[in-house]
């Protein structure tokens, strides 16, 4: 099997505005292992298992092949969880599990280890960051009280009840 890259976007926190991340996933041919690049923080970090967990309770396989994850822009200090989503369908597109849709989506959650995927502190300022550079859906948790947010002008942010991926039925599933 050859390696696929897949690029996604989602955003971290920088002070108290939301900065824009580009998570690319390199599936590839190799000793397995799994790497993140791009001045990620310990907590980030810490996704390489979290992610592994979540795929595999939530019905999918980590495959065991050579993963490279660059965070950009490279010289951006990322932290917390927020990635997590992102880094976790970036390996399904990469390893053929899921297909992506059309359109630009952003992705923001953290996992937790059953593939529920969970909110984030600063999930607005993330939103609106993302809305800066075009993207005009944004997959994020559902909060408690399932309330949403409008972000000026025609770009929203909603939190839907969506507490895992759909479980994989042996071919590629499509992501919108």
């Amino acid at each position: 099997m050859p390696s696929v890259l897949a690029t996604l976007l989602s955003a971290t926190l920088h002070g108290i505005a939301g900065r824009l991340v580009r998570v690319e996933v390199d599936v590839a041919p190799g000793l397995p292992g799994f790497t993140i690049v791009g001045l990620p923080d310990a907590a980030l970090s810490e996704a390489r298992e979290r992610v592994r967990g979540a795929l595999r309770n939530a019905g999918f396989h980590h495959p065991p092949r050579r993963i490279t994850v660059n965070l950009a822009p490279a010289e951006l200090r990322k932290a917390g969880a927020s990635l997590d989503l992102a880094i976790a369908l970036g390996i399904l597109l990469g390893s053929e599990q899921l297909r992506a849709g059309p359109g630009r989506v952003g992705l923001i959650g953290e996992l937790g280890l059953g593939g529920e995927v969970r909110p984030v502190p600063g999930t607005l300022p993330m939103c609106l960051a993302m809305a800066r550079h075009g993207v005009r859906r944004v997959l994020v948790p559902a909060r408690p009280s399932g309330r949403r947010a409008s972000l000026p002008g025609s770009h929203r942010c909603r939190w839907r009840r969506s507490p895992r991926p759909p479980r994989s039925s042996g071919r590629p599933a499509r992501v919108a």
